[in-house]
């Protein structure tokens, strides 16, 4: 009943017994009766949602098989947004910018379709979310400074996969060979240069795995290094994908 009320856009749990209750020709298909609005309310308030966390896996990926179908590159975007609720309710916390949720999304570009979807405290840190994404082989994530953990970084690369985020400033990489770029001017970007590099420190086994530094110039004037284990496509085509 309540993916009928989301399918129908009715907003109001009386919306929806009236529009249900209206076609009840329909209802022996279903296997269903009337409804009432106050079973309704009390399934919302006492049942778990995570029929609807199924209902949404099981869903996207019949989608994301049929991308793959259709051929396409495999790309997720990672990202989070924050769900402000202020003094709405007593229990949200606060992030020291808000006081509320945050959703974490894992997004298709290809399929236009997010994969993975997750609703935390505004307090919790992005790669504490990002680290229970489902890694796919043969997919690119590409993500930003708040998903910089190199563990998890690793298992990445030891999924298959390969993964573009923008270096954070207090990072250190050291260049150990350049790479030519042959085409620099991108949508919106130049790329200023291309190396393979180490990370420098005393821990450098943390990051054990091959990685490259791609520094770029936004048309707006700003400079970003972007990190990869990417060491096939070029560096116009990573500094597209960020």
């Amino acid at each position: 009943a309540l993916i009928y009320a989301q399918l129908s856009g009715l907003c109001s749990l009386r919306g929806l017994t009236a529009s249900w209750n209206a076609n009840t020709h329909h209802h022996y298909h279903l296997g269903v009766v009337k409804l009432a609005r106050s079973t309704l309310s009390d399934a919302n308030e006492r049942r778990p949602p995570s029929i609807f966390k199924e209902t949404f896996s099981h869903l996207s990926g019949l989608a994301d098989r049929l991308a793959r179908k259709e051929g396409g590159e495999m790309v997720r975007l990672l990202d989070a947004t924050p769900v402000p609720l202020g003094r709405v309710v007593d229990w949200a916390k606060r992030n020291g910018r808000i006081r509320g949720l945050k959703m974490h999304v894992v997004y298709d570009p290809t399929a236009d379709n997010p994969t993975f979807v997750d609703i935390s405290h505004a307090n919790v840190n992005d790669i504490e979310i990002g680290r229970t994404v489902p890694l796919e082989a043969g997919c690119t994530y590409v993500f930003d400074k708040g998903y910089c953990r190199y563990d998890w970084w690793i298992s990445i690369n030891q999924a298959g996969a390969c993964f573009v985020t923008r270096m954070k400033t207090s990072a250190r990489f050291r260049a150990h060979s350049w790479r030519t770029v042959k085409k620099a001017k991108g949508d919106g970007f130049t790329i200023l240069d291309d190396a393979e590099v180490k990370l420098v420190s005393k821990g450098n086994s943390k990051l054990d795995i091959p990685m490259r530094r791609i520094r770029l110039k936004r048309d707006d004037g700003t400079k970003i290094a972007l990190l990869t284990n990417d060491l096939t496509r070029s560096a116009l085509q990573i500094g597209a994908l960020y």
